[in-house]
This record gives C-alpha cells, sequence and structure tokens, in this order.
C-alpha cells in the first residue's frame, strides 16, 4: 500500500485553482496535468512499506504536535528548471508553520525506520508533470531541454497569475495512492488535528 502525509485544501482554494488549471492546461497538451480533487499539499511521501502497516503509521502521527498555521498560494514556477522544465507547481508561503510540521512527521516515522528526506523542504502544490519524464523535482544526470510546458511558460511571462489565496491549516492527513488508468486515486485512511500550545 503506498501511502503518504499531507495537507487538504480549503474548497475556495481549490475553486480558484480549478478555474486557472481550466484557462492554462490547453497549453501544454501533452503534460499529465493533476486533476482539482486530487490536489494536496505533500508532508512525506511514505510509499510502499512491506510490512509496516497502516495503522503504526498512524499511531506515529498520532504523537506529531503542532500549532495551527497560516498559508497563501502564490506564484508559480518549474522544477528543476525552466528549459528542463518535469513539474509545474504554484508557489506556498507559510512561514516555518509548515517546515516544522514537515520536520515533526518526518521525526514521527523515523522510529518506524521510514528515512528522512535527503534534501530541503520545498512547499509547493504540483499542477502538471511532463510526460516521459521523472517526476523527481532536483537535476537529474541526462535532463534535456523540454519543451512540453513551453506555450504555458510565454503565457506565464504575459499574464499575472491569479491569487489563489489563503488558509489556515488546522489538520493534515494520512492519505493512501492507488495507481489506476485515470491516474492515481487518493483515500484519506486518518486524520490529525492541530492544536495550539495553550490546549
Amino acid at each position: 500500500m503506498r501511502t503518504f502525509v499531507a495537507l487538504d485544501l480549503e474548497a475556495g482554494i481549490r475553486s480558484r485553482i480549478r478555474d486557472f488549471l481550466e484557462a492554462v492546461e490547453e497549453l501544454a497538451p501533452e503534460a499529465r496535468w493533476a486533476p482539482e480533487p486530487s490536489l494536496h499539499v505533500t508532508l512525506k511521501f511514505i510509499g510502499e512499506r512491506p510490512g509496516l502497516e497502516a495503522r503504526q503509521i498512524e499511531a506515529a502521527l498520532s504523537s506529531v504536535r503542532a500549532e495551527p498555521f497560516p498559508l497563501q498560494f502564490q506564484g508559480a514556477g518549474f522544477f528543476p528548471t525552466p528549459a528542463a522544465a518535469r513539474v509545474f507547481w504554484i508557489g506556498i508561503e507559510a512561514g516555518d508553520g509548515l517546515r516544522r510540521l514537515a520536520w515533526l512527521v518526518e521525526e514521527a516515522l523515523e522510529g518506524l525506520g521510514i528515512a528522512r528526506e535527503d534534501r530541503a523542504f520545498h512547499p509547493h502544490l504540483t499542477l502538471a508533470r511532463a510526460r516521459g519524464r521523472s517526476a523527481r523535482p532536483v537535476r537529474e544526470k541526462g535532463d534535456r531541454p523540454n519543451r512540453q510546458f513551453r506555450r504555458l511558460q510565454e503565457y506565464l511571462e504575459r499574464h499575472a497569475l491569479p491569487e489563489f489565496g489563503g488558509m489556515r491549516a488546522r489538520e493534515f492527513f494520512l492519505y493512501r495512492s492507488q495507481l489506476s488508468r485515470e491516474g492515481s486515486q487518493y483515500t484519506k485512511l486518518a486524520r490529525f488535528e492541530l492544536h495550539p500550545e495553550s490546549d
């Protein structure tokens, strides 16, 4: 079972992103666009863990203690570079709250033998991935120019991005990811509340 830990989006933000996707998807028809219902902010990708049950992961994540925090969805970019773009993303501004939560999730899962990420946490919301390319956001040997996002990049140079808005993160979730012909299907397995320190 493939699992990951993530924040869900509030309805207003989701709606504004859906409107933006409807306006730009045709500019990169070869790319694999994320269906609007599947959008989330990944805190930790766990993946397949044979012998490790979801309830063990739930128990570990239940130990996470963090305060609610604000997030603002703004800006956009391409990983690893615009010229060799494999991933198109929206940026997230969240101060230290989001990075701290990701760190606490990593710490809780490390006790189950789940290794920490070997790269810095870069908060973002993936909107599209180039077909036939790795989905990893870092530079890789053999990276070469990719024109799948060229028309989208030209559009973004001419138009200001819409305001996607902000929200206050009050919870996070453990998700299951199931691959299908239509793409990945996500199911929430468990919910974890964030509490002010005074609680």
